[in-house]
């Protein structure tokens, strides 16, 4: 008998009509033999509502009440999941996070899941019941309620698939699979077969939305198979496994944007050693990720200029935090929030010579200018205009073949 792990995303379960749809295909993979646990998000919309009526009541909102409340919402889904279930005719019960539990550690708002009780759910699937779990959730050892982060569904789903040692986690959407690019934006966008974990956490935290990175990089360091797929049709989706089943002909999969960056630039930084460790010391205390860091060479020996990338969300924290640093001096700073990240991704790349410069090649023939650049043995990122970022992702996307 297979043990499967079904995820239904917040469009999946965006209405009644749609969680009712949700549940036959989980009775679907109930009547044919298998045990199913099932992971639901909040319906579609219910979470950045919820962030709002926060925001209504306090611009500085505490964040253990704010889990309290955004959790809120994978538990009414749950509760219409099993409801629905039941309707069909199928043995099934809602779980609260404190129910099973499921434990977690880390800070409010950003916690990572640790461990599980499985007696109960296991004791449940045995008599043939379907669990429906809420995802994005868990409680601290402490007793308090914590949340996984924004799409910390689909991390919930895979912590279960490996702490029940499922057979397989599937994850439904309102997408088929994984595409080349946003199929919303870039209408020739092809779904891909198969990826391999690296080329998904690579593109997952390069801004694909399909899922979270958290999520991919537990699969991948757990060695289990993911499958994404539609809710709304019956297309095979993508698969998302091990290196072993990527092709490797192939230098280019996928190209990825987000538009949430900001540039922040030093200009006149003292060159010396230790000074970026005192430029980048306080955003790490303040939980600033920075992502993009290049330093140009001094030709004085005594001043250089310094550029680095973090969320456009943070970018005015870490200002404040640099000009309140008394270790480090400047002569100059500049910030450039209209900017976005575009970044190709692909296995084949380690063998594959001369990508960077059909890249760069590519981008110049559409006159685009090139403000940042970073790259990995599977990765090229470039910090470009705002303005530009559709064109730039259309031309890549043809360039290596994509379409």
């Amino acid at each position: 008998m297979t043990k499967k792990v079904l995820k239904f995303g917040g469009t999946s379960v965006g209405s009644i009509q749609r969680i009712v749809h949700a549940a036959k295909i989980a009775k679907k993979e109930h009547d044919s033999g298998n045990n199913v646990i099932v992971v639901v998000s909040a319906m579609a919309g219910t979470t950045n509502n919820l962030i709002a009526h926060s925001q209504s009541v306090s611009k500085k909102f505490n964040k253990r009440e704010l889990d309290v409340l955004l959790t809120s919402g994978e538990q009414v889904t749950s509760a219409l999941m099993a409801g629905a279930l039941s309707d069909l005719g199928v043995k099934a019960k809602s779980w609260m996070n404190w129910q099973i539990p499921i434990i977690t550690e880390g800070e409010h708002t950003n916690a990572r899941i640790i461990n599980m009780n499985v007696e109960s759910i296991n004791n449940y699937l045995s008599e043939g019941g379907i669990p429906v779990i809420p995802g994005f959730q868990g409680i601290s050892k402490s007793g308090e309620i914590t949340s996984i982060g924004r799409g910390g569904s689909d991390a919930t789903a895979v912590a279960i698939a490996k702490i029940f040692e499922t057979d397989s986690c599937e994850i439904y959407t309102d997408v088929d699979g994984v595409y080349s690019s946003d199929p919303n934006k870039i209408p020739l966008a092809k779904k891909i077969d198969k990826i391999s974990y690296e080329e998904m956490l690579e593109l997952s935290s390069l801004g694909a939305k399909v899922m979270q990175s958290s999520a991919v990089q537990a699969a991948m360091m757990n060695n289990i198979p993911i499958h994404v797929k539609s809710t709304f049709t019956e297309r095979k989706g993508t698969d998302i496994n091990n290196e072993e089943n990527v092709d490797y002909n192939k230098a280019v999969t996928g190209v990825a944007y987000s538009k949430d960056d900001a540039k922040i630039t030093l200009l006149g930084v003292e060159d010396k050693p230790g000074v970026a460790a005192d430029i980048f010391e306080p955003l790490s205390k303040d939980q600033i990720n920075v992502d993009m860091v290049i330093q140009n060479i001094s030709t004085d020996g005594k001043r250089t200029d310094l550029t680095f990338t973090t969320k456009r969300q943070d970018s005015k924290n870490a200002i404040s935090l640099i000009k309140a640093n008394k270790k480090i001096k400047y002569e100059k700073m500049n910030m450039n929030d209209k900017v976005s990240k575009i970044s190709i991704v692909g296995a084949g790349m380690v063998a594959t010579p001369g990508i960077t410069y059909k890249m760069f090649r590519s981008l110049a023939e559409e006159k685009i200018n090139i403000l940042a650049i970073s790259t990995s043995e599977i990765k090229i990122s470039v910090i470009i205009d705002e303005k530009s970022t559709i064109d730039a992702v259309k031309k890549l996307h043809k360039t290596f073949n994509l379409d």
